[in-house]
């Protein structure tokens, strides 16, 4: 029996995608799994240990793991989108978004007709568990069965796709938000199908800002105009959620205009620990200029910071002079990175890249120029504004504004010991 063959029988009878099914057992068979072994490991795998068929038994949401292989579920549907993507060189139109019981929420994917809205209690029988992005997810497939069930399920979540931006998170589908446009422009990318025109930019509502990309691009997104965007998805960008628009995106006027609010006020610490924020404001004390600050090099082809005449792209390479601070902020929950273009770093060093080049030349040196900048800077207190991203290499505020703050250290801890001492 051919392999086709043997992951068909598989699949109809573990009620899974067939195409998951080949594809793992010839992942087992490319280890010299024998071929009976194999089956029987994803038999265990989806669900069926007996090896005899049968529909898995119903499962509440909380107790689905990606591992449970596939799961039965009575759950009122969250949210609905709809979506195109590409899936082993091939276009699909899928429908995703989240669903819920009253012990916890999970999201699905639908690659068959899911002819169900927002609100409807539904059974999902035979859908198959993967894991995405770290948490398990439910797909449909052409062996599950959706039925309406006979009566109203109440869930502890809201129904619906509405939602403020400060409420989105990655992996979001389906979502309704009213916003503000407040920056976009029109890009060419190097898209799977070539070059491909697309939007991006800044969105704005009274909770939070956050990036977005319209992949399709709509005439009705401009600059100042007042939004009402439903079917929207969310991925992570540069560690922030970011909104993108679709060719199933509606996108239509809203009634009244949006008032854009931020930045978002968080302790270093806060912000850090959520990974990521966009346009927030984080106030503390410089207490180090790093390496790489001041007068610098760049690539003259991709940016990067040149060392020694050394692009790690290019190689040997003339690099092309510029102006940049990386300064430590510390608050005392935590420390992050402070990035500063090149005109915020000309505002703090009080001159331009022309003032840089003759300070260094005068010295033949042009680290002077960062030990200027941090003769001005560390020990005082800044409040600064930007988009904070949390990686492995620690935590980068790119910052838009970068001010001196009212506030006085010292007389505070002036006061602090006077309280103490009384």
């Amino acid at each position: 029996m051919e392999l086709e063959s043997h992951a068909e029988d598989l699949a109809s009878d573990l009620g899974v995608d067939k195409t998951e099914v080949k594809t793992d057992l010839e992942n087992l068979l490319a280890y010299s799994v024998p071929l009976d072994e194999a089956k029987q490991s994803l038999r265990r795998k989806y669900g069926d240990g007996g090896g005899d068929g049968g529909t898995p038994s119903a499962t509440a949401v909380a107790e689905i793991t990606p591992n449970t292989g596939s799961a039965t579920v009575t759950v009122t549907v969250l949210t609905v989108g709809t979506r195109r993507i590409q899936y082993r060189g091939e276009d699909h139109v899928i429908r995703e978004g989240a669903v819920a019981d009253e012990t916890g929420r999970i999201s699905y994917t639908a690659w068959e007709d899911f002819d169900v809205e927002p609100g409807e209690t539904v059974t999902i029988a035979n859908a198959s568990v993967r894991e995405w992005e770290g948490q398990p997810e439910l797909n449909v497939g052409e062996h599950t069965s959706v039925t309406v069930a006979d009566e109203a399920q109440s869930v502890p979540y809201e129904v619906g796709g509405d939602a403020t931006l400060a409420d989105l998170e990655p992996g979001d589908r389906g979502r309704t938000v009213e916003v503000l446009v407040l920056d976009v422009e029109s890009r060419t990318i190097d898209g799977r199908d070539g070059e491909t025109e697309i939007l991006s930019g800044v969105l704005g509502d009274e909770t939070a800002r956050l990036p977005f990309t319209d992949w399709d691009p709509h005439d009705a997104i401009a600059a100042e105009r007042s939004l009402r965007l439903e079917n929207v998805y969310v991925r992570e960008f540069r560690g922030v959620p970011s909104v993108n628009v679709s060719e199933f995106s509606a996108v239509e006027p809203t009634d009244e205009a949006v008032e854009p609010g931020g930045p978002t006020e968080l302790s270093v610490g806060e912000a850090v620990d959520r990974g990521g924020v966009y346009d927030v404001a984080l106030t503390g004390n410089v207490i180090e200029i790093r390496d790489g600050s001041g007068l610098i090099q760049r690539c003259p082809e991709c940016g990067r910071v040149v060392k020694k005449g050394q692009c790690r792209q290019h190689g040997d390479v003339e690099g092309k002079d510029d102006l940049r601070v990386k300064a430590i902020l510390d608050d005392g929950t935590g420390t992050a990175t402070v990035v500063l273009d090149d005109e915020l770093t000309e505002a703090v060093y009080g001159g331009d890249i022309d003032d840089a080049r003759e300070q260094a030349r005068d010295a033949m040196d042009q680290s002077v120029v960062a030990d200027t900048i941090a003769e001005r800077l560390v020990g005082h207190e800044y409040r600064v504004r930007g988009h904070l991203s949390v990686d492995e290499y620690g935590s980068t505020l790119e910052a838009t504004d970068f001010d001196r703050s009212d506030d006085d250290p010292a007389g505070r801890a002036r006061t602090l010991l006077s309280e103490v001492e009384a």
